[in-house]
């Protein structure tokens, strides 16, 4: 038994955003608290500090805070898998209603997960996909998914303007994250900060190109040298238009729309994992040209680029770089082109949507190194074969992590060793704002990842200083 314990019973449960009733109880180790013997009221003090000085904002925020953590601690005793049971994966609560969401949750199912809540922008949107997939639980309050009692993994695919919201919100309270990228820099650090505080909670990101068999093997033979010392990395991305058929986040680039943001932000994090370095400088041009069509037109016009072109430099200094170029081009009709080269002093890999191919130096021809296997799964117009397949190996990496733990909470860190953390999110965002500026000033920039969130109120302080002087 433990020595100091509380018993907190919470007949009716308020959180800012939403107010809905729950019934739970919660028994919660406060030794780090006070010591053993102390009344509540000598441990309010010391959760509670100060609270005279505390607003009654500021107040509710605290103790809802409070509560949310006594819940999850909650949880975490009272759902446990006994030993030897069947089934030790966790349930999934997904976030999202798109194209991704639509292949996530029948995969997921394939591979023995139960989706047991849907979230959705709107509750008409969240219900009819719901139905669609057969999942018993659906909403458009992001607390009711987070909340609920059988979800211990969260997989986040909605827009990147939402994305650090639920994603650090779900830390908090002892989820399991799998997320797509956030909006900014900023929201992406905030993003590493929570995962820093909760390391042992699963926080990756939702680039499923690592887990492309392609580009596994092209990362070995790289390791094993079959390109000798990597020089250039080429790629090419080419497709029809990313908008939505309204106006959405999609025509936004502040809000993450772009062909730079979603689908170069997933290249720049590949060329780090397959060469084992990071960008240090970086040049490029973006481009919209096609700024309003027969649904988006009036008062409106897209912002986000189609076209974009950048090069990075990568590793070393001087000579020792790595040289790198990619070129995105969502105007173009017909088959979706995806090809990623990597040359070095004595051969080439190419991977050419889900094949790999290599020719060394001397040789006459390309040599199949990893053939197509086909995609046997739910067929997506809008979703590129890659990262079809990418997906289905991310979430059997998924099932093989938490299978290899006794609690549905707890995972292996083998099986997702290659997935992207949320600090490489952070050094993808940082690259991608680089070359955003890069294309403003037409210079080269240089990728600097902050260490410290910065000061939200720093250009009006500057901006007093200079009017002062």
């Amino acid at each position: 038994m433990m020595n100091s314990r509380m018993l907190f019973y919470f007949q009716r449960f308020s959180m800012s955003g939403s107010r809905h009733s729950i019934a739970v109880a919660a028994e919660v180790t406060i030794s780090n608290w006070a010591a053993p013997g102390s009344s509540p009221s000598d441990v309010a003090d010391v959760v509670l500090p100060n609270t005279a000085k505390i607003n009654s904002t500021g107040l509710e925020k605290l103790v809802d805070d409070l509560l949310l953590r006594c819940w999850s601690d909650w949880r975490w005793f009272t759902h446990r898998v006994p030993l030897g049971s069947s089934t030790m994966l966790p349930g999934v609560g997904v976030f999202g209603t798109g194209s991704t969401a639509r292949v996530l949750v029948p995969l997921l199912k394939a591979e023995g997960f139960e989706v047991h809540a849907l979230w959705g922008r709107s509750e008409e949107e969240a219900c009819c996909l719901a139905k669609e997939l057969g999942i018993p639980f659906h909403t458009s309050r992001s607390d009711d998914v987070l909340l609920h009692q059988d979800v211990d993994l969260v997989c986040i695919y909605i827009p990147p303007s939402m994305t650090r919201q639920i994603a650090v919100k779900a830390l908090g309270i002892g989820k399991n994250v799998v997320c797509e990228k956030a909006a900014t820099a900023v929201d992406s650090f905030k993003m590493v900060t929570a995962a820093r505080y909760y390391p042992q909670l699963l926080s990756i990101m939702g680039n499923t190109l690592r887990f492309l068999p392609a580009f596994v093997a092209m990362r070995q033979l790289l390791v094993e040298g079959y390109v000798g010392e990597l020089q250039v990395c080429d790629v090419r991305v080419y497709g029809p238009s990313l908008l939505d058929q309204s106006y959405g986040w999609t025509c936004e680039e502040l809000m993450g729309g772009g062909g730079l943001h979603t689908v170069g932000s997933a290249i720049i994090d590949l060329l780090s994992y397959l060469s084992g370095t990071r960008a240090h400088r970086v040049h490029g041009l973006l481009r919209t040209f096609v700024q309003q069509n027969g649904l988006i037109r009036g008062i409106r016009r897209v912002t986000s680029d189609d076209f974009c072109f950048f090069q990075m430099l990568m590793g070393g200094t001087g000579s020792s770089s790595v040289c790198c170029t990619v070129t995105l081009n969502f105007n173009m009709p017909g088959s979706f082109v995806h090809e990623v080269m990597v040359v070095g002093s004595t051969g080439r890999l190419i991977a050419r949507g889900t094949e790999l191919y290599g020719q060394r130096n001397g040789s006459k021809s390309e040599e199949l190194l990893v053939g197509d296997n086909g995609w046997v799964g739910p067929e997506v117009k809008e979703m590129p074969l890659p990262l079809l397949q990418g997906l289905s190996s991310m979430v059997k990496a998924l099932r093989q992590s938490f299978q290899a733990k006794e609690e549905r909470r707890c995972w292996a860190r083998g099986p997702v060793a290659t997935a992207p953390t949320f600090e490489d999110g952070l050094y993808v965002q940082t690259v991608v704002e680089a070359v955003k500026r890069s294309s403003s000033s037409g210079e080269w920039e240089c990728v600097e990842i902050m260490s410290q969130e910065p000061d939200p109120n720093q250009n009006l302080c500057e901006a007093l200083k200079r009017n002062k002087n």
